[in-house]
């Protein structure tokens, strides 16, 4: 979907159709057009108006915002996108400063219009392909064309990133094995000269007795893989590195998930999947950081040689993990590929999983939680990332809590003798193989509710989001803006 920032009043632009947002239900303002026929229809503001003869389509979008632009392009694209239309105009809404406005817009229009196809027979693309974005003001303020190109710009990559982390998250568990991610990884590093990429197998893996990550492992036809992506700019002013879990499908293992709680599973990669599309997003956007994504990539199957319920595991670290549920297979994962990414020195390390149900239970679907060490960590993440529009809350971990992972036969258990709290007592158990160094340097992020959900919400389709790609970008974006 191309977004274009014209020069042009909305009346001088050439297009098929002209969208209006209506903003706060005001019906008064001098974009409205169609008084007489929304008083015919009853129209207060709400939802979409569809004035076929005029060929105006008027969205509410509520309070102006930079969510809201995005939403309202998505809908806007939503309902055109079935008729014989190939583009539309709209006018500028200043949602905040200029960048980040058509950076909206530009998101709005690219997540908008993704689709997931490659399994139907039938595929019917959209003939709606282009936005025209005009200089005519919702508040009569001047615009700079070179600003909002800028800011188109920036939202198509990121955009492109969220719907690139989409593309493999919703891909089938089937295509897509841990050897597969491996070479999506090298594919990038082949297309984009700032990134490096390593690929570790299994014997590396045992290696580095990285234990606990070959134990979830053992009972796949598939074998494992540790993925590290680097992109170093000339000067970089921090080291920052994502961690995603790589579950690229999770039966449960022998602690078998029920047949309804396993589809969505080929879901389970979306951590990992994240740290490649962010790492992808920092060097199209040459942000100023040196940035590294580490992936522990496999599967959690059943089999003769599958982990069990009472084993005990001696993770990188040292330190030794109770199986007490084989469901819990992300959290060993995680341990070990955060023990081996902290060899890389951090200034900043942000582990992302699909970790809990708890989360969703607890946060619902569309808001992934933030734990770690530093509140000031947590809850400047929070701010930095917020324009994205990701929802996110911090969530405090207690000593209370911690006792509740404590093993009687090993140092810690991959399950919590309650069955409350859940989401902390998972980032209580990542915390243990953080090195006291790091403590107060580290994110956990659960994505369990967002990163897939199965019915359409916002400028998202059915499945995949992409989170938490944008709002990494954009908490980067702004601390390189501190600089």
């Amino acid at each position: 979907m191309k977004v274009t920032f014209t020069n042009k009043t909305m009346g001088e632009i050439d297009a098929q159709f002209e969208v209006i947002f209506v903003v706060d239900k005001n019906l008064e303002h001098e974009f409205i057009a169609d008084a007489e026929t929304m008083a015919r229809f009853e129209y207060k503001g709400e939802g979409n108006l569809l004035l076929l003869e005029s060929r105006r389509l008027y969205v509410g979008i509520g309070k102006l915002s930079l969510e809201a632009l995005r939403i309202g392009i998505c809908k806007a694209y939503n309902a055109l996108k079935g008729l014989n239309v190939a583009n539309f105009k709209v006018a500028t809404y200043l949602a905040g400063d200029e960048i980040s406005t058509f950076m909206a817009y530009a998101e709005g229009a690219g997540l908008g219009s993704y689709e997931f196809d490659r399994y139907k027979s039938d595929k019917k693309p959209a003939l709606l392909t282009e936005i025209l974005v005009a200089k005519d003001e919702f508040s009569k303020k001047t615009v700079s064309a070179k600003k909002a190109n800028l800011g188109l710009e920036y939202g198509a990559i990121m955009a492109e990133c969220a719907n690139f982390a989409k593309d493999i998250v919703n891909e089938i568990p089937e295509i897509y094995t841990p050897e597969r991610m491996a070479s999506d990884a090298q594919a990038l590093a082949k297309s984009d000269k700032q990134i490096k990429c390593e690929i570790f197998d299994e014997k590396y893996l045992a290696k580095e007795k990285m234990n606990a990550f070959l134990a979830v492992n053992r009972a796949s036809a598939h074998p494992p893989r540790l993925i590290h992506l680097s992109y170093k700019p000339k000067d970089a002013k921090r080291r920052i590195v994502f961690v995603g879990k790589g579950l690229t499908y999770d039966s449960g293992g022998l602690s078998l998930k029920p047949g309804d709680s396993m589809l969505t599973m080929k879901s389970d990669k979306s951590g990992a999947t994240a740290a490649m599309a962010i790492i992808k997003g920092a060097s199209a956007l040459n942000l100023p950081f040196e940035i590294h994504a580490v992936m522990g990539a496999t599967e959690n199957m059943i089999g003769g040689n599958a982990y069990k319920p009472d084993d005990v595991l001696i993770s990188r670290s040292g330190v030794t993990i109770e199986v007490r549920n084989t469901d819990a297979e992300g959290r060993l994962v995680l341990a070990d590929c955060l023990s081996w990414a902290q060899e890389l020195k951090p200034d900043l390390m942000i582990d992302m999983a699909t970790l809990t149900g708890a989360c969703v239970v607890g946060l619902g679907e569309y808001t992934s939680a933030i734990m770690g060490n530093s509140d000031e960590l947590k809850n400047r993440f929070k701010a930095l990332a917020k324009e994205s529009g990701e929802l996110f809350t911090p969530l405090d971990f207690n000593d209370h809590l911690r006792e509740l992972v404590k093993s009687q036969i090993a140092d810690v258990s991959n399950t919590a003798s309650s069955r409350y709290g859940g989401a902390l007592t998972a980032g209580i158990f990542l915390d243990k193989f953080v090195k006291d160094e790091y403590k107060d340097k580290w994110l956990h992020l659960d994505i369990a509710g967002p990163a897939y959900v199965q019915k359409a919400w916002g400028y998202n389709q059915y499945g995949a989001s992409g989170a938490p790609v944008r709002a990494c970008l954009y908490f980067l974006r702004a601390l390189a803006k501190e600089m």
